[in-house]
């Protein structure tokens, strides 16, 4: 045998020089050695296993095979339904249905905040505002639906901020409905299946008139251009509902570029030192002026202090001794010099003089005081604010002397403040919305209507209180007024085809020079049936301009014989 062995070697020895191995110069098998004792096991490289050996192998299948087996029993029967589950939420999902939100209306149906047709990516429509001058502040504008970074809403609803859209934004929103979404591996939406319908919100009709509130605007722009006022506002308010039919501000902003964050834009009316922002037939604070004596000129008579045919004489001005300086008087000048008035002609022609000393006392002649003068202009309204929600804005200030003393540190009341607040001077602030109340409580006889925005439908209440005082001071005060447009100061308002009675005022204003004023007039119609007050203010001209918010007005009205006669039926009935 080792004689066959060194043969083999010697073999491959001789081969290894070519660097080539072949399989069967490795492997000794029996067809290479048919002399090796294969029941010794002579020639074999391979061992078989032993049994020990076998069993482990066996065991290790068995055991690996129960616990595949077990972990597959868990997760097909035992947890079948944890997983089921889960995976059906990661195929279906849980969405918004976004609910439309109610329209606006103007009184006769003109849309004027509608949604769109296309449903925007995030699910929900997009607000569109019809473009008319003046009525942005009082629809407002509204703030989308909005998600966080990770693209999860935390504001679901479609949220009125200012305006009509954020005053009623409970009616006009709607509920939002619910659907599962289907969607595949790749998050794409495969069906859609709604549970839960979303409500559609309620449609408000606005008492307001947009022709008439456009046509305002255009006054008033126009004038604010012409003669350097800062802006302005008009009101109309029917003074058996409270409606108010017309309502506009100048300037205004844009509601559909609020609502779409438009950058520049608003960086405009940050800027703007005209206050685009400032609702002002609401919420701008204004010093009356003239405006108050109708009101002033109520509480004398219901007071008894004077005689309304009894004549003033104004020659211009009223002087009394000043307490600080005996030797200097304090003089209280009229605008002008009017000779002799009574209370019609007093109005009429605004005497400063007649309620210098009606509303402050003067020698011989009584006055109403302080304390009086405060009690009936808070009577009309002055110093609270309107009910509505969206008109409730600014309340006012009412000056007296606890108001002076803390205001201006202890400083004491004198008469002068008086007198000055009798004509609507000093320290008075008044909002547009809260003349056109008190004036409509004129017009009524003592009747006060709370303003409202919405148009009257019979299902809401309209809002009254009386002042109990008699018809006829209110009588007496109306026939001052109605001189006032035929040959006072009103008589730009003088205008064939209607018959209107009006108040002018000229409010200075200034810290020291007063070198600007507000312009005012208010005033109803017709005259002979009431049925509209008024208000109109142009806010800080120049001292010097004689045209102002009269002149407003008379446009207005002289648009309204030719285009909107219906609003003055009533002097044909």
């Amino acid at each position: 045998m080792e004689q066959q062995i060194k043969k083999i070697l010697k073999g491959v020895k001789r081969k290894r020089g070519n660097n080539v191995i072949d399989p069967d110069e490795i492997f000794l098998d029996v067809r290479n050695m048919p002399n090796f004792n294969r029941g010794r096991l002579e020639g074999n490289i391979e061992r078989a296993l032993g049994k020990k050996a076998g069993y482990g192998i066996l065991a290790f299948a068995v055991l690996a095979v129960l616990i595949f087996g077990g972990r597959l029993w868990a997760l097909q029967i035992k947890n079948y339904g944890i997983y089921a589950a889960r995976s059906e939420i990661n195929r279906l999902r849980q969405a918004i249905v976004f609910s439309e939100r109610g329209k606006i209306l103007d009184r006769n149906g003109v849309p004027l905040a509608i949604n769109g047709v296309d449903v925007l990516d995030g699910g929900y429509r997009d607000r569109l505002y019809k473009n008319i001058d003046g009525l942005g502040n009082i629809i407002g504008f509204v703030k989308y639906p909005q998600k966080d970074k990770f693209g999860y809403y935390y504001q679901l609803q479609t949220v009125g901020m200012d305006g009509v859209e954020k005053a009623y934004n409970a009616v006009l929103s709607g509920k939002d409905g619910r659907k599962i979404v289907e969607v595949n591996a790749l998050n794409q939406t495969q069906s859609e299946s709604i549970y839960q319908e979303a409500e559609v919100g309620a449609d408000i009709k606005l008492a307001i008139d947009s022709r008439l509130s456009k046509v305002l605007y255009d006054y008033i722009k126009a004038l604010s251009a012409e003669r350097n006022f800062t802006g302005g506002s008009a009101l109309i308010m029917d003074i058996e509902t409270g409606e108010l039919i017309a309502m506009t501000n100048y300037p205004d902003y844009s509601p559909e570029a609020l609502a779409e964050g438009d950058v520049e834009l608003l960086k405009t009316y940050s800027s703007d030192e005209r206050k685009p922002y400032l609702f002002r037939p609401v919420d701008g604070l204004f010093t009356p002026g003239s405006i108050v004596k109708p009101f002033v000129a109520i509480g004398v008579l219901n007071e008894k202090i004077i005689d309304p045919r009894k004549e003033i004489i104004s020659t211009g001005s009223i002087s009394i001794p000043n307490e600080y300086d005996p030797e200097r008087e304090s003089i209280f000048r009229d605008w002008k010099a009017h000779g002799a008035v009574d209370m019609r002609r007093a109005l009429a022609v605004s005497s400063d003089v007649y309620f210098y000393e009606v509303g402050g006392g003067f020698e011989k002649q009584p006055g109403l005081g302080i304390y009086g003068i405060e009690k009936y202009l808070r009577l009309f309204g002055f110093g609270r604010a309107v009910e509505d929600p969206l008109l409730r804005g600014e309340a006012g200030t009412i000056p007296n002397p606890e108001w002076k003393d803390e205001v201006f540190d202890g400083d004491p009341w004198r008469i002068g403040d008086t007198y000055n607040t009798a004509i609507g001077q000093y320290s008075v602030q008044v909002t547009p919305i809260q003349v056109v109340r008190a004036m409509g409580a004129i017009a009524n006889s003592g009747v006060i209507v709370e303003p409202t925005i919405l148009k009257e439908d019979g299902t809401q209440p309209i809002r009254k209180i009386q002042t109990g005082i008699p018809a006829e001071y209110f009588k007496i005060v109306k026939e001052g007024m109605r001189q006032g447009v035929t040959e006072g100061t009103a008589a730009a308002l003088n205008i064939p085809g209607t018959r209107i009675a009006a108040k002018t005022g000229t409010a200075e204003i200034g810290t020291v020079k007063k070198n600007y004023v507000n312009s005012w007039v208010t005033g109803f119609f017709p005259y002979d049936r009431p049925r509209y007050a008024f208000a109109a203010v142009m806010e800080r001209g120049p001292h010097d301009n004689t045209v102002g918010a009269s002149y407003v007005m008379k446009q207005f009205f002289e648009w309204l014989v030719l285009n909107a006669p219906e609003y003055l039926e009533a002097e044909a009935e």
